[in-house]
């Protein structure tokens, strides 16, 4: 893996987690404005929006610069619509960036042939 495919995954990974937590938090601004006088849904409405677009951006990125099958660029997209999907894709990016890692000491150290 070179160095601009590692950092599209990196930023995917860093924006899914702020994404996640500000969909939740825009979830609970919604029952507030609801059940009570508090309104903070226009704030965290932008707040979530932009983080949203940057996760769509990066997403984008990453699938070209991967090579991603379909099915896996849909999961990646799929879990930033669910509520708590950030935090699983950004498990998974962890884990893929290590198998990476490992995988490019690896061939670099010749105990791979790839």
């Amino acid at each position: 893996m070179d160095l601009k495919t590692a950092s599209a995954l990196r930023r995917l990974r860093l924006v899914s987690g702020p994404e996640a937590v500000s969909f939740l938090l825009l979830l609970v601004c919604s029952v507030l404005k609801r059940t009570t006088d508090f309104n903070a849904v226009p704030v965290m409405g932008m707040v979530h929006g932009v983080l949203f677009v940057l996760y769509v951006l990066f997403w984008a990125d990453a699938w070209n610069r991967t090579k991603w099958s379909f099915k896996t660029a849909a999961l990646y997209f799929v879990l930033s619509v669910l509520p708590t999907g950030g935090f699983f894709a950004e498990r998974k990016l962890r884990r893929e960036a290590e198998d990476a890692v490992i995988a490019s000491r690896a061939r670099k150290e010749g105990a791979v042939s790839a």
